[in-house]
């Protein structure tokens, strides 16, 4: 079930949310350094992520689902929000570069559809970068935080998920592994928990985020089949025996 969109809207307008902002952002700078050029898609609750490429990108679109409701984005630009059905987006194909999802993919009740969608509005070549909860983590067990909403993810379930989707993963990175409160001294040790995080407790983190690459060719496993029939003429009916009378000899 989809948050909606003005308690995502506070979330991000307060102390906590600010700073998971933050934290997930620098790895998604990290992983997308730029995207000059291209054109990018927010989808779910993208819009805190999506300023870093709005200036320099060809085309920045922030599509949100129906069942979250959507918000004006940019507010001093014209709007280049839309209000979209789960699962399917009014796009043709191949027209993306990248697509970044954010609070979508654990709170869908199709995420396989939701990602094949993404991969058909995607370029060849295109990348998705999805972030959802952590199974592991703690975040995902707060509903004081939009992390705490849907179903969380791990590793093993997010690889499975992007392949049979024809992704194939080819990034990943971990955040917010400081725990989901607004205390200030765990505010002022954010970057303390980060760190530490990152390097003896990665698999506790809030979040996963994983890049993955568009597959455009699949293999097929081959299913078994019965032993074929022998085959005949279609004009010879069943049974019917060749005719053997001798040919009259050519008169001179």
């Amino acid at each position: 079930m989809y948050q909606d969109v003005i308690d995502l809207k506070a979330f991000y307008g307060g102390t906590l949310g600010s700073l998971a902002r933050r934290r997930i952002a620098a790895q998604i700078s990290r992983i997308w350094p730029s995207a000059a050029g291209e054109r990018v898609l927010g989808l779910g609750y993208a819009t805190p992520y999506l300023d870093f490429y709005r200036e320099t990108s060809e085309r920045t679109l922030a599509f949100m689902p129906a069942a979250q409701g959507v918000i004006k984005w940019p507010s001093s630009h014209p709007s280049a929000s839309a209000l979209v059905l789960d699962g399917f987006l009014p796009l043709p194909d191949a027209c993306i570069d990248r697509a970044l999802v954010v609070h979508s993919l654990e709170n869908t009740d199709n995420p396989e559809d939701l990602l094949r969608e993404v991969w058909r509005v995607l370029a060849p070549g295109g990348r998705v970068l999805v972030i959802v909860p952590n199974r592991r983590g703690v975040w995902c067990r707060m509903e004081t935080t939009p992390f705490g909403y849907g179903r969380p993810f791990s590793r093993g379930q997010m690889t499975n998920l992007l392949r049979e989707s024809l992704f194939v993963p080819t990034n990943w990175a971990m955040a917010l592994h400081m725990p989901p409160a607004e205390r200030k001294w765990l505010v002022r040790s954010s970057n303390t928990f980060e760190r530490m995080g990152n390097r003896f407790w990665p698999a506790f983190a809030g979040v996963i985020m994983v890049e993955a690459s568009k597959q455009l060719y699949k293999g097929v496993a081959a299913t078994k089949r019965g032993r074929l029939g022998r085959l005949r003429p279609v004009l010879v009916p069943q049974g019917a025996v060749p005719s053997r009378v001798p040919i009259p000899p050519r008169s001179v």
